[in-house]
């Protein structure tokens, strides 16, 4: 059950807090999916340990985002839906429509990952039927509405996922000198839009927007617990970027001058295959196992976290004051929109029309949830006190150049 209705106050102890630390966690682990895994390994094959600065970068700047989503939760009581509603009706609008093509295409692309990995570790059923079984899970799990039960089995994926990933990086400890020189921002030749890539893509997705639904969940509510917010972040993005740096590790130590390229979710499991080869098959079984968690993490944080953001759009089409909750009609209709039609994807294919469209929207998103926070948290609708520092503007423009340079980049390779 939610702590909705069991008002609790914010800790201010340090150990207290740490102890409570939950929702970002579940933010970063749901961002953090096989493509930042293939986008780390394919930045340390391509050019050894570079990239370092551009992923503790890409970090902080997924921090910046998530915090101000939280923020403006916090200190306005107001969900994201209800801000963009404050922007205009372009705003909600957008999300209307990405959201439904968005799931419908996520879907068969979650559940594709997770069953990849299932087929390497145990085929005796065929890719489909592993993928088909992911969907149904995450669907029976989030459909319970125990969000508690929910944030459990994410922190054990989490769990699994840093074990198993960082556990592969230690096989590889890199020289420390040349680990240091990767923090000092170089950019090689032809690697340009892969570094802004990768700044771009560590753990930042539309489910970083359901941010301030599960601190609702976890009973988190008003200014009070805008500082445990804030460690709640950071200690999400130093697990993520400590989880990319380590990925990247493998990919520069493993891989880097061998000429072998990694394409995919298929290069992965070649690489557990390769890792195997030269390590044993335990190793392969802990790669596999990584990718695993990642895939299904990321499964299952979408599956709880994006039909909040629908949900809520719905409450405010209909123009009711009620606040969205797991059993609500409209969650739990995107929840079986995101499980059951895309399951008519993995037989017959993608769309491409739909891919087209499906990126379009998705290259746009990141570049709209800056503007959103730097239009939100400098309006005069929230207190001076819990509006944005000059730090957080001037993070949150470069989000934005950012996020439009790959944009027109992902936009320009589509069409």
């Amino acid at each position: 059950m939610s702590n909705l209705h069991t008002p609790i106050h914010a800790p201010t102890r340090f150990k207290k807090k740490m102890a409570m630390i939950g929702p970002g966690f579940v933010a970063a682990a749901t961002g953090v999916g096989t493509g930042d895994l293939v986008a780390a390994l394919v930045a340390g094959a391509g050019f050894g340990l570079v990239f370092v600065w551009a992923i503790i970068l890409g970090s902080i700047f997924k921090y910046f985002l998530n915090e101000g989503v939280g923020r403006f939760h916090l200190a306005t009581g107001k969900t994201i839906i209800e801000g963009w509603q404050q922007m205009g009706k372009w705003a909600t609008g957008y999300f209307g429509v990405y959201s439904v093509i968005w799931g419908f295409v996520y879907g068969a692309a979650a559940t594709s990952a997770c069953a990849l990995a299932m087929t390497a570790m145990f085929p005796i059923l065929p890719f489909w039927a592993w993928a088909v079984i992911h969907a149904i899970a995450g669907f029976l799990l989030i459909w319970s509405g125990r969000y508690l039960l929910f944030e459990k089995v994410m922190m054990f994926l989490i769990g699994l996922m840093f074990v198993t990933v960082i556990g592969s990086a230690a096989l590889f400890l890199p020289n420390v000198g040349d680990l240091l020189k990767g923090f000092i921002p170089i950019v090689p030749k032809g690697s340009f839009m892969l570094a802004l890539g990768l700044i771009g893509g560590v753990g930042g997705t539309i489910t970083m927007t359901s941010y301030g639904y599960w601190l609702k969940e976890k009973g988190w509510k008003g200014k009070e617990w805008i500082p445990m917010m804030k460690l709640d972040s950071k200690a999400a993005y130093f697990m993520t970027a400590l989880f990319t740096l380590s990925l990247l590790i493998v990919g520069s130590q493993f891989l880097y001058g061998s000429g072998i390229e990694i394409q995919g979710e298929q290069g992965l499991y070649k690489l557990s295959e390769m890792i195997g080869d030269k390590f044993g098959s335990v190793f392969t079984w802990l790669f596999l196992i990584g990718f695993w968690s990642a895939a299904f993490s990321s499964l299952l944080g979408v599956w709880n976290g994006v039909p909040y953001l629908f949900a809520d759009f719905v409450r405010l089409m209909k123009k009711k004051h009620h606040s969205v909750t797991e059993k609500d009609p409209a969650y739990r209709a995107y929840l079986a929109w995101l499980t059951f039609p895309p399951m008519l994807l993995l037989f017959f294919g993608k769309p491409v029309e739909l891919i087209i469209l499906y990126g379009a929207l998705g290259a746009l998103f990141m570049p709209f949830l800056s503007i959103s926070l730097l239009w939100l948290l400098n309006s005069k609708r929230i207190e001076e006190d819990y509006s944005n520092s000059l730090l957080s503007n001037v993070v949150l423009a470069t989000c934005l150049v950012l996020f439009v340079i790959l944009a027109i980049q992902q936009l320009v390779g589509l069409f």
